[in-house]
């Protein structure tokens, strides 16, 4: 209800969906069902026009205590994209707990404890139980030299060191284990491996749980995906190595960019000996009306084909996809994971999951990163760099302080790299065009970095050798306005709503102004009604198409419009962002290849579109 249908549909799950669902989960049996946090409270007011507050509501009242109810915090920017003051913390996580929220998972994308800390503590000092995720992520990957030249025996590597020097690992297995006993010690009640990329491999997984479970005295969660193929096999590997509680999606919601299937997890369990405290039948009546939702999502789901229908509870493997399963277990334990990974990949084959997603997994970057530096890079017109701005993810990572490729400090190490790769063809010294966001980074206002910046290096980005860190305190109070024209009430009509405004400013606001629209048009009479609805008539016609004549910018990959920053008429600037749409997951922004005038937009935000799609045609 909340992970699932944002990694497969972009959170377009509706209240009504949600409804008929719920009384079938209510015997289930799930220790935790998140339902809330995430992209949910920004998805279901700015795509839905529905209230976050009556989805969390209405999920307490149909389980009746009988699953814990879980959401998923940004930490410092808790569902939002920006640093919040305890105030705005502390109001939502007091909310959340009195419309029946009993966990928050909480996250920050550079491990920054500082950034969690408070909304750990929160948590704890209000009853509810805190989650703390530790995000996974790998050390870069070392760079090749450069091509030998009459200095090759001077030649550095993009570390910054010589050919010989091999850069400190940074993300080892102890580093996971401090950070989660940091955690811990702040009054994290649980601790999540958070694997967003699905990049951890079945031997990692095994290695890092490990540790985890014997550093720790509360119990252990492993959430991860299966978009470069790790996902099910690690999961099997962190049952065999003592997890406490797996994140799993149920059938028709699983695998691809998901987490695991269930049914598969319960297949390994009985195999493995290992409970699973589920109720099976139920999860067969969630399944079933599971695949009437994702056919309602049609328009949202990027996927080729629908897995082939199975209950494990009454359909007979065929006895070659039941020897993987064994072949899976022996492998696992003997850890050999070439053969654990071949095993699950030709059981998810047979019944038909999404493939492994190679580029994700030979880069070990985010799909929607990688998905966003070839959008870049195709609407500069210099798509033959890609290589070259993989090449650079190192260097650039380790200049901005080795920072996790995390959403959004993925968007900005790649961006980065884009703009360097185009710095050295031109012949521009490097860095010649740093973003606002990867000036941010540096300046220290997304938080600590995993490893210092050097200060040099900061001066030379930000104009400034010193660390400044956001600011919460220049955080100021969104107003809440008396809307005059709808019969003078206030926008925000009670807590709960002024708490979204809080949050979500330029979302909320337009929400709030339909719900109070919606309140006023109530009480008018048939003619003003019947002249809104005139109105509303006349905006959805839609003028007559005419030929594309001029230069069109199309999409580099399926995916969805979030927003569109330029009109028609409107003149840009070479390297303006016009457009945002979201791939794989990420945000990936597009820019204008060259200064001009926008003739016509052929999307809407929200719109789903496939590869080499018209989005933006400019004038000739």
């Amino acid at each position: 209800m909340r992970d699932g249908q944002q990694s497969l549909f972009a959170t377009r799950m509706s209240q009504s969906t949600i409804d008929r669902l719920l009384p079938l989960y209510e015997n289930a049996g799930f220790y935790i069902m998140e339902v809330w946090g995430g992209a949910v409270p920004d998805s279901v007011m700015r795509y839905l026009d529905e209230s976050p507050w009556t989805r969390l509501r209405k999920a307490s009242e149909a389980m009746k205590g009988k699953s814990l109810l879980s959401a998923l915090s940004r930490g410092r920017n808790l569902f939002g994209y920006v640093p919040y003051p305890n105030s705005v913390l502390e109001g939502f996580y007091k909310e959340a707990i009195a419309n029946g929220l009993n966990v928050m998972r909480i996250f920050d994308a550079l491990n920054d404890i500082d950034n969690v800390k408070d909304s750990i503590k929160m948590i704890s000092s209000l009853g509810g139980i805190a989650d703390g995720a530790v995000c996974y992520t790998v050390d870069p990957k070392e760079e090749e030299p450069a091509k030998p030249t009459g200095f090759a025996a001077k030649l550095k590597g993009l570390f910054g060191g010589s050919k010989e020097e091999k850069p400190e690992k940074i993300f080892t297995d102890e580093y996971f284990v401090e950070k989660a006993k940091q955690m811990e010690a702040l009054g994290a009640k649980i601790i999540t491996l958070k694997d967003m990329a699905g990049l951890v491999n079945p031997l990692r997984a095994a290695s890092i749980i490990s540790k985890l479970k014997a550093n720790l005295s509360v119990p252990v969660d492993f959430h991860t995906h299966c978009t470069p193929g790790y996902g099910l096999a690690s999961s099997v590997m962190a049952m065999i190595h003592g997890v406490d509680i797996l994140d799993t999606n149920i059938w028709w919601f699983g695998g691809g960019s998901a987490a695991p299937a269930i049914e598969l997890i319960y297949i390994f369990a009985n195999r493995l000996g290992i409970e699973v405290d589920v109720n099976m039948d139920a999860v067969g009546a969630i399944r079933d009306e599971l695949l009437n939702a994702r056919k309602e999502l049609k328009q949202f789901d990027l996927a080729a084909n629908l897995p082939l229908a199975f209950n494990p509870l009454t359909d007979q493997l065929p006895a070659h996809i039941s020897e993987e399963f064994d072949k899976a277990i022996a492998c696992a334990k003997a850890e050999d994971e070439e053969g654990l990974l071949d095993a699950c990949h030709k059981i998810e084959e047979y019944f038909m999951f999404p493939k492994p997603n190679e580029l994700v997994k030979n880069a070990e970057v985010p799909g929607g990163m990688y998905s966003n530096m070839v959008a870049q890079l195709k609407t500069l017109g210099a798509s033959d760099l890609l290589d070259d701005a993989m090449r650079l993810i190192p260097k650039v990572r380790r200049d901005a302080g080795l920072v996790p490729l995390v959403t959004p400090t993925s968007q900005i190490v790649g961006s980065q790299a884009v703009s360097l790769a185009m710095d050295r063809k031109k012949g521009n010294p490097d860095y010649s065009n740093a973003s606002n966001q990867f000036i941010s980074l540096v300046k220290g206002e997304y938080g600590h970095t995993p490893v210092p910046v050097d200060p040099e290096f900061r001066a030379q980005i930000t104009g400034d050798a010193t660390e400044h860190p956001y600011d919460v305190n220049s955080y100021r109070q969104p107003e809440n306005p008396v809307l005059e024209d709808l019969g003078g009430v206030k926008l925000a009509s009670n807590t709960e709503e002024y708490l979204l405004l809080q949050l979500l400013p330029s979302v909320a606001n337009g929400y709030l102004r339909r719900r109070r629209t919606e309140e006023y048009q109530a009480k008018q009479s048939a003619e003003a009604k019947a002249e809104a609805q005139a109105k509303a008539e006349a905006e959805a016609a839609k003028e007559p198409e005419e030929p594309i004549t001029g230069e069109v910018i199309s999409a580099p990959m399926g995916g969805r419009i979030i927003e569109i920053n330029v009109k028609a008429g409107e003149k840009v600037k070479a390297g303006q962002v016009i457009m945002v749409y979201e791939a794989m997951k990420m945000e990936n922004d597009v820019e204008a290849p060259h200064d001009g005038t926008v003739k016509r937009i052929f999307v809407k935000p929200d719109e789903v579109v496939g590869t080499d799609a018209p989005l933006i045609e400019f004038a000739d």
